[in-house]
């Protein structure tokens, strides 16, 4: 299994490009910007980091095809693409920070979040390829003449979706050339292989090489306190707490009522930057961060390790790590203790 990073959307391009530069000498394979559109942008923080380094892949994630049209974002990629010589790749999402800022109900729009973002898919790989493509015609995206992006000469730049949910993942392995998932535990993690496999077993295309990520939140620091305070902040944001929610393979039915009934209390906690999530049990919230992240210090990252080595056993192949706060510290850590364990 390889080591991936992804970087707070508020880290500035130069920021970017020296933690892009550290990552690449500790080996890691890949480093994701975040996609917000109250921060930096995603394509354009990347690019000093393709400038300063030769071998990592770089990348913008979560983006969707409904806030800007695949054929504009196969543009930005294979700029970014050519500009890095043939390491770039693209991470598509159905909805996303942008998304929910311009469309006041995702729901109520009834966007068709797998459909759209499956020919997002389609179109992207096929400018990627460099060759002549007809028109297309899908159901929710259109490219009305032939287009070829003539000018493209580095490796074809892969195209990834931001896959967790059973119809996403499938869908993902299908048509994809790899799928990132987010925030799936342990428990879960079985449930989601099986539904790529199904995906792989459709595939029309070589599954060779599909890569499988996992997205997952690093917040073990040198003090205890301040690593499970920066935990309790950003919980509100792991896969299980967001609706539809997934929280019974961790918690009793009684203590999942609980935590839903106090969803926006976890939310305060990030917004306020408090930390303070009340109504619930510091017991249950410590139990959830202990199931859904890596927490803790520098003690604590040889069974974090162990935990990595079964996701790479379920058949993980990148662990795309979260880095929050000082990120080159988490960034040290990853690369002397735990990218040295999967080498």
């Amino acid at each position: 299994m390889d080591i991936e990073i992804i970087l707070e959307p508020d880290i500035s391009p130069d920021q970017f490009a020296e933690l892009a530069v550290a990552a690449e000498n500790y080996g890691i394979r890949a480093i994701w910007s975040s996609n917000y559109h109250q921060h930096w942008d995603a394509f354009l923080s990347l690019v000093p980091a393709a400038r300063a380094t030769r071998k990592i892949l770089l990348g913008p994630l979560a983006v969707s095809p409904y806030e800007s049209h695949p054929l504009k974002l196969a543009n930005a990629l294979l700029t970014l693409n050519e500009m890095s010589q043939g390491r770039a790749r693209l991470a598509l999402g159905g909805g996303g920070s942008v998304l929910r800022w311009i469309k006041d109900d995702i729901n109520a729009k009834k966007l068709r979040i797998v459909r759209g973002v499956r020919e997002a898919v389609e179109i992207i790989r096929g400018a990627a390829s460099g060759q002549q493509n007809e028109a297309y015609a899908g159901e929710i995206f259109e490219v009305v003449r032939p287009y070829r992006m003539a000018w493209v000469k580095s490796p074809s730049a892969q195209v990834f979706t931001c896959s967790t949910e059973p119809q996403m993942l499938r869908m993902g392995a299908r048509v994809a050339d790899g799928l990132q998932m987010s925030d799936v535990a342990m428990p879960m993690i079985n449930q989601a292989m099986d539904n790529i496999q199904v995906g792989l077993e459709q595939r029309e295309l070589s599954a060779d090489n599909f890569r499988i990520g996992n997205f997952w939140a690093w917040h073990i620091k040198k003090d205890r306190d301040v690593s499970m305070y920066e935990a309790r902040r950003e919980l509100i944001w792991r896969g299980s707490l967001l609706p539809p929610f997934s929280l019974s393979p961790f918690l009793e039915p009684d203590e999942e009522k609980l935590v839903i009934e106090h969803w926006m209390d976890f939310m305060k906690a990030f917004f306020t930057r408090s930390g303070q999530i009340d109504g619930v049990p510091e017991s249950i919230v410590n139990h959830l961060i202990a199931e859904l992240s890596s927490a803790g210090t520098g003690d604590d990252i040889d069974a974090e390790i162990e935990r990595y080595r079964q996701f790479a056993a379920a058949g993980v192949t990148d662990l795309a790590i979260r880095l929050f706060d000082d990120p080159m510290d988490g960034l040290r850590m990853i690369g002397e203790r735990v990218v040295p364990a999967f080498a």
